[in-house]
């Protein structure tokens, strides 16, 4: 159950304004209770086109979220992205497993272990680091840590406000099939 519901029409010109900007979605419309913060989060996104690719932001952000349980995000990423990003149910269904051998690359596998380390330690050791700097230069790097991070935010967001799932987004639970497209508007 939600702990703030979200925001309903009429909005304020403020919440308005900042909304025509976003996608509807429950998670931006209770971050609206406090405009600020949801022009903050809205302006500190990293969802533009950076230095990786978009199946290496997605994984980045699926497993980050799959990992601090946040299922609301993980969901609306599932349904907004996933398919654009090339992820295979298989690779999908790995962000909330864990299961690297489902992933078909060092690359990619490297980035769950970025995710993992992250989320244990807020750190990553020499070894990894290494592993990672031989296959990204230093701006994806940079990155790769900023996106982890700012979903481990997100993902608190999600939780400690009790954001409910997107009306059929998937779920952590129906992680073995997918339909195409997925509507969240």
């Amino acid at each position: 159950m939600a702990r703030l519901e979200p925001l309903q029409p009429p909005y304020s010109d403020a919440v308005a304004g900042e909304l025509a900007k976003l996608a509807p979605i429950a998670l931006f419309r209770t971050l609206a209770h406090n405009p600020r913060v949801l022009g903050r989060v809205r302006r500190g996104g990293l969802l533009d086109p950076g230095t990786i690719t978009l199946r290496q932001r997605e994984l980045v952000i699926l497993r980050t979220c799959a990992l601090c349980g946040a299922e609301y995000e993980w969901g609306v990423h599932v349904a907004a992205f996933a398919r654009a990003a090339g992820l295979a149910a298989a690779e999908i269904a790995a962000t909330v497993s864990g299961d690297r051998a489902a992933l078909p690359g060092a690359d990619d596998q490297a980035l769950f272990a970025l995710c993992e380390a992250l989320h244990r330690t807020a750190t990553v050791d020499d070894a990894l680091w290494d592993q990672l700097a031989a296959a990204f230069a230093p701006d994806q790097l940079v990155e790769l840590v900023a996106l982890a991070g700012q979903y481990h935010a997100i993902a608190y967001l999600a939780n400690a406000l009790g954001i409910e799932c997107e009306p059929g987004a998937p779920r952590f639970r129906s992680t073995t099939t997918y339909l195409w497209p997925v509507s969240l508007s």
